[in-house]
């Protein structure tokens, strides 16, 4: 049997996963569609994405146009190519209603959640940053909506309670791989199913917001800073200010008062007082012991810690280069 002919759209290391599984799974992939190179480094030298430098190795026709909506020659060039389906992982750009009709078979895309919960850009790292502790992938066929075209395959998948959005993103990129073969599969022989989306249940992921990864002291609890830490890594790091200076963290835990106490008995004396305490005062600070802070509610402990202008590192390493007495307080 004859494999369909496959456009695929995609940019990251995520969809670079599924390019690779259908490639290895022996389907014709007759176009790759990524952004356009990026200026990265010191150099602001271009680099190509992830995809693209796949498919340079596979000798697979690219293509990188700026915009794909009101781009004619765009549109023209992927009719040329008369493709079975098109296929669309972490793209990055809403697809028009003239490319969507082009394939014979539809769209289909890997998303990163169990549709219809975070529809939209930033799917993963807000079932991070919420505190989820299941999260999936599903493929659906595409429609002009944002992520509301009927499903087709998902696979459920466990978030660690320490897990960041960086471990989670590698994990579900496999997934969505595997899953992709499996829905093209039943595609091809005409078994995939559709199923529609129930609308009221739907939430969304919007993009992340720089605002978002600063930390409040006075009105975030321990539980809550904790995941928004595992959720920004390694996006862009949650941060907080000292002595005016920018420090980030990059790996916390998330303490009770009692478990605190219970740990530093030393502390005993204080707990009548202990509501007193302004949030964001260092409690201790030590080398061997660590490093914790008192929250709105509960305690954070950081375990991985950035300076300003300075390299991340292990929470016992940043604090024998440079000392932060108990009692001083994060801005």
């Amino acid at each position: 049997m004859k494999k369909m002919k496959i456009v695929f759209m995609g940019t990251p290391d995520f969809a670079k996963a599924s390019l690779e599984a259908i490639v290895e799974a022996g389907y014709e992939v007759i176009g790759v569609v990524t952004n356009v190179d990026k200026p990265k480094g010191r150099g602001m030298k271009l680099i190509p994405s992830e995809v693209k430098q796949y498919a340079m190795e596979k000798n697979l026709k690219i293509y990188q146009p700026f915009k794909v909506r009101n781009n004619e020659e765009f549109l023209t060039e992927m009719r040329s190519l008369n493709p079975d389906l098109v296929v669309v992982v972490a793209y990055g750009k809403i697809l028009p209603k003239e490319l969507l009709e082009i394939p014979k078979l539809g769209c289909v895309n890997v998303h990163g959640s169990l549709l219809p919960k975070y529809r939209g850009a930033a799917p993963i790292q807000w079932a991070v940053l919420n505190g989820e502790t299941e999260t999936g992938i599903t493929t659906m066929y595409m429609n002009e909506g944002m992520d509301t075209g009927d499903m087709i395959e998902t696979a459920k998948v466990e978030i660690g309670p320490d897990e960041t959005t960086g471990e989670l993103w590698d994990r579900l990129a496999k997934v969505g791989a595997s899953l992709l073969v499996q829905t093209l599969q039943k595609i091809e022989n005409g078994t995939a199913q559709r199923i529609k989306q129930n609308d009221e249940e739907a939430s969304y992921a919007p993009m992340l917001d720089k605002e978002m990864a600063k930390i409040n002291w006075k009105e975030q609890d321990a539980k809550t800073i904790h995941n928004r830490v595992r959720g920004l890594n390694p996006i862009m790091g949650a941060y907080t200010f000292l002595n005016g200076q920018k420090i980030k963290f990059w790996k916390v835990k998330a303490k009770t008062t009692e478990e605190f106490f219970t740990e530093f008995t030393e502390w005993d004396e204080y707990q009548y007082k202990f509501k007193e305490i302004e949030p964001g005062t260092i409690l201790k600070s030590d080398p061997k012991d660590g490093l914790y802070i008192k929250a709105k509610d509960g305690i954070l402990q950081v375990l991985e810690i950035q300076g300003e202008n300075a390299k991340k590192m292990d929470i016992g390493s940043f604090l024998r280069g440079r000392q932060i007495p108990a009692g001083e307080c994060f801005e």
